[in-house]
């Protein structure tokens, strides 16, 4: 008897989520949805999956997560939100993807639009202002 869903196997799939997110394989990552990874499942850092697609810059990844259930403002361990860490890579596809799932650029800290204001970019400072009006 596993307690607290720690069997191995259960694990197991969880660390291969993370890896599949951080590779934007994004069937892969839906089987493993079906197959019980929770959306919002966190690594040791508080990173969900939805945070590593974006920071690794797969758009696709990244929608089909958030159709799936994946809190797009999930706040990890040191503030960030996976808007954030987008802006942070410059990955304005990623950007219009969180965007499109209701993604705050006011959550975190530093926010996505701290960020976006930190390295002066313009079209996501833009963005960000157009979402507010």
């Amino acid at each position: 008897m596993g307690h607290m869903n720690t069997d191995p196997e259960h694990e197991e799939l969880a660390a291969k989520a993370f890896d599949l997110a951080r590779a934007g394989d994004t069937d892969s990552l839906r089987s493993s949805l079906q197959a019980g990874v929770p959306p919002n499942l966190t690594n040791g850092k508080g990173d969900t999956l939805l945070m590593l697609a974006a920071y690794y810059g797969h758009a696709e990844t990244v929608r089909m997560l958030v159709a799936c259930g994946a809190s797009p403002n999930r706040i990890n361990d040191r503030g960030q939100t996976p808007l954030a860490g987008a802006v942070f890579k410059n990955e304005s596809a990623v950007v219009r993807a969180l965007l499109d799932a209701d993604a705050d650029p006011e959550v975190g800290r530093p926010s996505a639009m701290d960020t976006a204001r930190m390295f002066a970019n313009e079209q996501f400072i833009q963005w960000f202002t157009q979402r507010a009006s």
